[in-house]
């Protein structure tokens, strides 16, 4: 069944709270869904899984209808050909290794000999030779991952889901797993749902991109579409990005003291820019909010690490600006510091904000 059409229409309401939230997937593509704690994308792969009631909409994957609820109809989880994966490997602990990947070819009526067969070339496949007579409680965290993938994969499901598989793996674990994870997404043409708060899991395993918030998509569309033009605050951060909304007329962009030359009008108009682009420097004695094109005022809120040095963050608007660490030090940056911040025009991406984002908004010129 692998490389089947997912196409999901997903409403669920609870008390405080509904998800209403679309996803596609073309036979055999990886689907992204990020959004912040709480924004439902747990709730959405349990609908597609079929362990979550749907209230309205249609799960639909390739020629058959999993969920619709109207006329009611609901496959039960053990028959949708549908695998979840969650933050846990959720192995069987008095199972070995290869015991635990051959379980599920013999749950779906495998022989003994073909079970054994395939469950050792998946080993070897998510680079666990040699370690298939160990149990779960002696290998790493890691590798019960790994196994827990090869269990997934080797039943050779219709779709796949993977609800934050990587989340509690250090860097160099999840990097290597997450190549692996590519690799055989990629070798067995596997439909898959990966719910995540890494863009770089987004980036390297997704073609496209679906950014849920608080129960809705707030855009949509291929992954580098999306994280470019980032249409709310939270993709903005995902992607690196400084997001910025003001008014444009009258031939000006401006945001408090913030302002600079723009060609658009519109009453939300929001200005994309990465913390590289942005200069700080102390002020001294702080004078006027904002004295020159594109330069403005403000006030360090907080300090934060990052790989290549640190993030200073301002306020109002709310602005991240990276420098390097020695620099950070040179200029004695501290919360409540004030200091002139410059960025560039030829820096800045204008892009209209709307009521409600598709995904697919035009990038206008700053000038």
């Amino acid at each position: 069944m692998t490389g089947t059409g997912l196409d999901a229409h997903v409403v669920v309401a609870r008390q405080g709270f509904r998800l209403d939230a679309v996803v596609k997937a073309a036979s055999g593509e990886t689907v992204a869904v990020m959004g912040p704690s709480g924004a439902g994308k747990s709730t959405l792969l349990g609908a597609l899984a079929g362990l979550v009631a749907l209230d309205e909409g249609h799960v639909r994957l390739g020629e058959r209808m999993l969920d619709d609820a109207h006329p009611r109809t609901h496959v039960t989880p053990s028959r949708r050909g549908v695998v979840l994966l969650g933050q846990e490997p959720r192995l069987f602990p008095h199972l070995t290794a290869h015991a635990n990947v051959a379980f599920g070819l013999l749950a779906r009526g495998a022989s003994r000999t073909a079970a054994d067969g395939q469950a050792d070339e998946w080993m070897s496949r998510v680079g666990l030779d040699g370690l298939g007579d160990r149990r779960p409680a002696q290998l790493s965290g890691g590798h019960q991952q790994r196994v827990a993938i090869a269990r997934a994969l080797a039943t050779r499901p219709a779709a796949v889901l993977l609800d934050e598989p990587l989340t509690f793996l250090d860097l160099e674990t999840a990097g290597d797993i997450r190549a692996m994870l590519h690799d055989q997404l990629a070798e067995t043409r596997t439909t898959a749902v990966v719910a995540t708060h890494d863009a770089v899991d987004a980036v390297s395993l997704a073609h496209s991109l679906v950014v849920v918030e608080d129960g809705r998509v707030t855009q949509s569309g291929p992954v580098r579409d999306v994280l470019a033009s980032p249409a709310t605050r939270f993709v903005a951060a995902v992607a690196g990005l400084n997001r910025v909304v003001g008014t444009a007329r009258d031939g000006r962009w401006r945001r408090s003291a913030l302002s600079f030359a723009a060609s658009v009008d519109g009453e939300a108009v929001a200005a994309v820019f990465p913390p590289t682009a942005v200069h700080l420097e102390v002020e001294a004695e702080p004078t006027s909010p904002g004295s020159g094109e594109g330069e403005w005022l403000a006030r360090v809120v907080r300090l934060e690490q990052t790989p290549a040095g640190v993030r200073v963050r301002t306020a109002e608007p709310e602005v991240a600006i990276d420098v390097t660490a020695g620099r950070a030090a040179a200029l004695g940056l501290t919360p409540g510091l004030a200091v002139r911040l410059r960025v560039d025009a030829a820096e800045i991406r204008l892009l209209p904000v709307l009521d409600s984002a598709s995904g697919q908004d035009p990038t206008l010129p700053a000038r």
